[in-house]
């Protein structure tokens, strides 16, 4: 990222398609619960006189943007929305402001979505995704269903792992 900023090569897109009646608000609840529960995607990165920072926000607002294709003919819609995925795991992240995750919901029909959700490899990766996921699955069912989320508190963040292993290697 530092040898060439302002590219795509470190994005994690994905793409899930939903398929049923959609809660948005529950989605936009769930959606906050993971950022706020995990330091990892509300944090941006500095190069301090050489030295990269890693700086975490206490509140950070990652919006759900939302697209219609409702209105684009059936047989239009998929390859819009496969455009606009396409488009959307292109565009750069800037590590240094943040935020280092986007969410965009497309709106293929009333039963049918695609939720694009982009993450940086700073803070993302294959064994983190299946925690996103299993977490996810598990908020979106509490809020959708009226009740409060039953994970249990996270024991340490990664930004405690880190240090730990920093010192670890010291010795």
């Amino acid at each position: 990222e530092q040898m060439e900023p302002g590219q795509a090569a470190y994005n994690v897109p994905r793409a899930i398609r939903l398929q049923g009646p959609l809660n948005v608000e529950a989605l936009r609840a769930t959606l906050a619960e993971i950022v706020r529960r995990h330091e990892p995607f509300r944090t941006h990165f500095l190069n301090v006189d050489g030295e990269l920072r890693q700086i975490i926000r206490d509140d950070v607002n990652i919006p759900l943007t939302e697209i219609d294709l409702t209105s684009v003919s059936k047989t239009e819609r998929e390859a819009e929305g496969l455009r606009l995925t396409r488009e959307e795991a292109a565009r750069p992240f800037d590590l240094n402001n943040g935020p280092v995750i986007r969410t965009t919901l497309l709106r293929l029909d009333v039963q049918e979505h695609i939720l694009l959700l982009t993450t940086h490899h700073i803070v993302s990766d294959a064994w983190s995704a299946v925690i996103l996921f299993r977490e996810f699955g598990q908020l979106y069912e509490a809020f959708t269903d009226g009740s409060k989320a039953s994970l249990a508190p996270l024991a340490i963040q990664y930004a405690d792992f880190a240090a730990w292993q920093r010192e670890w290697l010291q010795g």
